[in-house]
């Protein structure tokens, strides 16, 4: 048997965790866990007076905003200082929100276009897929909780494919985010990208049957063969697995109670916080599994106009995000804020929570949280709101805040990242050379 032994049934196929029970002792403490690398990008700046932190190292304090993440505070690390200067106009006038959005993986100008004639650049976690996507089932991993629109008008003359998108495959190529659940879970699952089930996955559905219903007489017969901590390692795992199926299922029976005049997406929850956590697991989830390795998230495109009445926010982000200093509606993007950052700590819970090795996954990992735009009201694009956790295989101590000199060039950061999981770019867009932030 294989370290990473592959259950199947009903065309469903499940990777399963690192066990060390197939590796052997010896074996086992030269295998070296898998890096993984994610991006997650929230819109519309914050409100830089309860967001960023005062000093720096490990004796800085955590801003009004960042206590949200109080718990992980020695996972993670404040970077200050990182710009994306192709965001700016550079004559090309309105569109802070379209070009916040398109440098932020790419740190690439985008062309000024509403056409279909884009052109942008090859973001990080492309150049990752390409390099190093085939030691996984799949290359990348691209979700999203807003959305997807490949054409039109959008931000001042730019084509939304540049507002609603991450990643890109090259030049002229989006990357499309999948913000479905059910369709992100089968595709984890062998699915393909498209969704499609085929007659397997159809068949499967038809009987109601779960995936884990389709492996779990093989699965039995591997637990009666593994330690006894790997047998509480596929317990967690199956149990998650269950958990997150069980949660798409709930929210594709809503649908069926609304009025037949309301249409409500299967499969993708009522609740934004409830859509972003699923996402979440979904994400850590591939990392568990080693089905994948690099993920993009956009949490919402920038310049989304959502509202958020739950907290206290009835109001739209964007419009309240020009606040021209008004105490009232920077408490509201205070809130906003924190929101968004709770989410961000649910994300860093579950990857702390995934055992692996003597630590865990999120110490395995490189994840870049934050948005093309600091302080909304100026839309400036230097002195970015990012926060980067994990350990990057043990290459990253967290715990403090890193001051860089202004205008860094945030690709500098992407270089580096790309080198951890070797993979060599000499250059990242407008990157000008490795930054060691570790």
């Amino acid at each position: 048997m294989s370290r990473r032994k592959v259950l199947r049934g009903l065309g469903t196929m499940m990777s399963l965790p690192f066990l060390e029970t197939f590796a052997g002792s010896a074996k086992a403490a030269a295998v070296k866990a898998p890096l993984r690398a994610a991006w997650l990008y929230v819109p519309n700046g914050v409100n830089v007076n309860e967001w960023f932190p005062t000093g720096e190292g490990t004796g800085y304090q955590l801003s009004t905003s960042l206590k949200e993440l109080e718990r992980h505070r020695n996972d993670f690390m404040i970077v200050s200082g990182l710009a994306q200067d192709f965001a700016n106009s550079h004559g090309n006038g309105g569109g802070d929100h379209a070009r916040a959005t398109a440098t932020f993986l790419t740190g690439c100008m985008p062309k000024k276009t509403a056409g279909a004639d884009i052109q942008l650049g090859v973001s990080v976690d492309q150049i990752a897929a390409q390099k190093i996507g085939h030691l996984t089932r799949l290359p990348s991993l691209e979700l999203s909780a807003d959305g997807q629109r490949s054409a039109g008008r959008c931000d001042s003359g730019y084509s939304c494919a540049y507002q609603y998108n991450l990643a890109w495959k090259n030049e002229t190529m989006p990357m499309a985010p999948e913000m479905d659940p059910r369709l992100v879970f089968e595709r984890l699952f062998g699915y393909g990208a498209s969704g499609a089930l085929g007659e397997a996955g159809a068949r499967r559905q038809r009987l109601q049957k779960s995936i884990l219903d389709t492996v779990m007489d093989e699965a039995k017969k591997l637990q009666g063969k593994v330690s006894g901590s790997d047998k509480r390692k596929l317990d967690e795992y199956f149990e998650s697995v269950r958990d997150i199926e069980m949660r798409i299922e709930r929210s594709e029976k809503f649908a069926t109670q609304m009025p037949k005049d309301f249409k409500v997406p299967e499969g993708i929850p009522e609740s934004y916080e409830e859509h972003i956590r699923v996402m979440f697991d979904l994400m850590a989830l591939a990392f568990q599994t080693d089905t994948t390795r690099i993920a993009t998230f956009m949490l919402a495109h920038d310049g989304s106009n959502r509202s958020f009445p739950d907290i206290g926010v009835p109001d739209a982000h964007h419009g309240i995000s020009h606040h021209q200093r008004d105490p009232e509606k920077l408490a509201k993007l205070g809130k906003i804020d924190r929101f968004y950052l709770r989410q961000f700590a649910y994300f860093l819970d579950k990857l702390k929570g995934i055992k692996e090795g003597e630590g865990c996954v999120l110490d395995n990992s490189m994840i870049v949280w934050g948005g093309g735009i600091g302080d909304p009201d100026r839309h400036n694009h230097d002195n970015l709101p990012i926060v980067v956790a994990g350990r990057a295989g043990g290459t990253w101590t967290p715990g403090k805040r890193v001051m860089l000199p202004g205008e860094t060039p945030m690709t500098n950061l992407y270089v580096s990242m790309l080198e951890r999981m070797g993979v060599r770019a000499e250059t990242v867009g407008d990157s000008t050379g490795k930054l060691e932030v570790g």
